[in-house]
């Protein structure tokens, strides 16, 4: 997934929490803005604060994601091979290794791109896509972001870009570890995943 970087760059910056009288559209722009405008800002070019830049990312990313719903959706009918212990701690580990991954990328990879919000369609009252396009100096890239009200907030647990799907990609990576591997055999996976990350950062 080559442009990852694009379209996540967007996304991580979803931070829903609105009422329940905000549209998803409405919901996902204001955050993604002012996303934007914190990528944007000169002073997080002086490498001693990029770690700040990053903690306040994190924040809105946390604020965005319905995790455990996207986690299911990774996990697609495995998820019913998991304990509820089980599922709370892939969800804590895959989140974790998710914005270790891409936050990275997202501080390394913006170049001044555009967001240009396209319209919504209600799927149903509780689930909706928010269609957008990121300008790029090179052209644009269609991004739609699959979207939940729960709790009275709108949040993202899919996104597609050129009708690639984040979730899809990883359900197919998980399907087949599980084939072979048991739900704490995963888990472990990941958790050694985040320990490298963390290892990199440290060196």
């Amino acid at each position: 997934m080559k442009k990852t970087a694009v379209f996540l760059l967007c996304v991580f910056f979803a931070s829903v929490s609105f009422s329940a009288n905000t549209g998803p559209i409405d919901a996902l722009k204001g955050p993604v803005d002012e996303g934007i405008r914190l990528l944007s800002d000169p002073k997080y070019k002086n490498p001693s604060l990029k770690i700040v830049q990053r903690e306040k990312i994190w924040e809105i990313v946390r604020k965005a994601f319905d995790f455990t719903e996207l986690s299911g959706r990774a996990l697609a009918t495995n998820w019913k091979i998991f304990s509820p212990l089980q599922r709370r701690e892939f969800s804590e580990v895959f989140s974790e290794v998710l914005g270790n991954t891409y936050l990275d990328k997202i501080q390394g990879g913006y170049m001044d791109e555009k967001v240009v919000y396209l319209g919504q369609e209600m799927v149903s009252d509780t689930k909706a896509v928010v269609k957008t396009k990121i300008i790029r100096e090179k052209g644009a890239i269609p991004v739609d972001y699959s979207m939940r009200f729960k709790n009275d907030n709108w949040k993202v647990y899919d996104i597609y870009v050129e009708g690639v799907s984040l979730v899809q990609n990883y359900r197919s990576q998980f399907n087949d570890i599980l084939s072979k591997e048991t739900p704490d055999e995963l888990i472990r996976r990941l958790e050694k995943k985040l320990a490298e990350q963390k290892k990199g950062k440290t060196e």
